[in-house]
C-alpha cells in the first residue's frame, strides 16, 4: 500500500509567550506545531517533511523535539545558512497578541522542495511576508499534483526595522491565488486581503475586521480567481467554508469543536492548517470534513502548552462525531 507523503513549509521559530494568564512558556513553533499535528493522525499510513531554514543553536532542540515521531522526516531542515525566526509573543487577551520578530530564517526556495514533488498535499504555514515565496508556490504547482494549503498570516504580517510584526495589505493578492488550491486565515487577515476603494484616514485607523456583508463577495472572488475554497476561522464560532458549485458560491459554517478551559492559543492556525491537509489526502474534495478536522486540532491545541495535546485519528474522530453528531 503506498504511503501519503505531506510537505510542511514554514519557520520553526523559537517562541517566548506571555499568556493571557501572564504564564510564560518557551518553545518551538509554528510548523512544529503542524507537523506534530499531522503526524498523531497519520501514524505509520505516512510521512511528513518539514521544509525550513534554522539557526544552527536551535538544531539539536528542534531536532530532539521532533526525533521521537517516527513518521517525521527531518532531511529538510537546514541549518547551514544559520538563519532561523525569533519571536516574542504576548497575548493581551485568549486572542489578541503583539507581536516582535529579533530574528529572521532563509526564504524557502523551489530548490528546497524539489526532491519532495511526490508530496500529495503542501501546507504552508508562512507567519511573516518573506518565509514562502510566491516563485516556491509556481515551482510546485508546474512541477506536481500536490494540493496547496497555504494560510495568509505570511502575507498580511510585515516586519519594521524595529522589530515589530505588523499587519498589511496583501497588494499582489491576485498574483498568488492561481497557485493556492486551499486558503485559510481569520477575519483581521481577510480585511488586509480586501480592498476595492480608496480608504479615507479614519477607515485606515478603525477598520480592523472585514465586514460580514463582505465575506461572501470576497469568497466569491477569491474563488473565481483559483482557489477551491475558502476557510475564514471566527475564533470560538468555527469556521466558514466558501466554495463553488457550477460556478455559484456555496457557504456553510462548521462550528468549532468546544473546549471548557484554554491554556494557550499560540499555533492553533498552524495545527488548524495541518488538519485540513491530513483530511485532504483521502478527501480531496470534501472542504466541510477538512475544516472538522481542522477545527479539532486547534481545539486540541489550546489544552496545554506541550505538543501531548495532540490526539490519535482514532481519538479525534470520536470527538469529531461528538460533535458533528454524524460518522467520520
Amino acid at each position: 500500500m503506498k504511503k501519503h507523503k505531506i510537505g510542511v513549509l514554514g519557520p520553526i521559530p523559537r517562541d517566548y509567550i506571555i499568556t493571557h494568564n501572564n504564564e510564560v512558556i518557551q518553545k518551538y513553533g509554528c510548523a512544529t506545531h503542524t507537523a506534530i499535528a499531522i503526524s498523531n493522525l497519520l501514524g505509520d499510513s505516512g510521512e511528513i517533511f518539514p521544509v525550513t531554514h534554522i539557526r544552527k543553536q536551535d538544531e539539536k532542540g528542534i531536532l530532539d523535539l521532533l526525533n521521537p515521531y517516527d513518521n517525521i522526516n527531518t532531511s529538510y531542515i537546514s541549518s547551514e545558512a544559520d538563519q532561523g525566526d525569533v519571536i516574542q509573543l504576548r497575548f493581551l487577551d485568549q486572542n489578541k497578541r503583539v507581536e516582535t520578530q529579533t530574528a529572521f530564517m532563509k526564504p524557502i526556495m523551489p530548490k528546497d522542495v524539489a526532491p519532495l514533488m511526490d508530496c500529495e498535499v503542501f501546507v504552508c504555514v508562512p507567519v511573516t511576508d518573506f518565509e514562502v515565496p510566491l516563485e516556491t508556490l509556481i515551482y510546485i504547482k508546474e512541477h506536481s499534483n500536490a494540493s496547496i494549503v497555504f494560510d495568509a498570516h505570511g502575507p498580511t504580517t510585515a516586519l519594521t526595522v524595529k522589530g515589530e510584526r505588523v499587519t498589511k495589505f496583501w497588494a499582489d493578492r491576485d498574483l498568488w491565488l492561481p497557485y493556492i488550491d486551499v486558503l485559510k486565515m481569520n477575519l483581521e487577515e481577510a480585511n488586509c486581503s480586501w480592498f476595492q476603494h480608496e480608504y479615507s484616514l479614519e477607515e485606515l485607523q478603525e477598520n480592523e475586521e472585514i465586514a460580514s456583508s463582505q465575506l461572501p463577495v470576497f469568497a466569491e472572488y477569491c474563488l473565481k480567481h483559483g482557489l477551491k475554497a475558502l476557510y475564514v476561522t471566527l475564533d470560538s464560532r468555527g469556521v466558514m467554508v466558501y466554495t463553488l458549485k457550477e460556478g455559484v458560491l456555496q457557504q456553510e459554517l462548521v462550528p468549532s469543536v468546544p473546549v471548557s478551559h484554554v491554556v494557550d492559543t499560540t499555533g492553533c492556525g498552524d495545527s488548524f492548517a495541518g488538519g485540513i491537509a491530513f483530511s485532504l489526502l483521502d478527501h480531496p474534495n470534501d472542504f466541510v470534513k477538512a475544516a472538522q478536522f481542522g477545527n479539532a486540532m486547534g481545539a486540541q491545541r489550546t489544552q496545554g502548552k506541550t505538543f501531548e495535546v495532540f490526539k490519535s485519528l482514532e481519538e479525534t474522530k470520536k470527538i469529531l462525531s461528538e460533535t458533528y453528531k454524524q460518522p467520520i
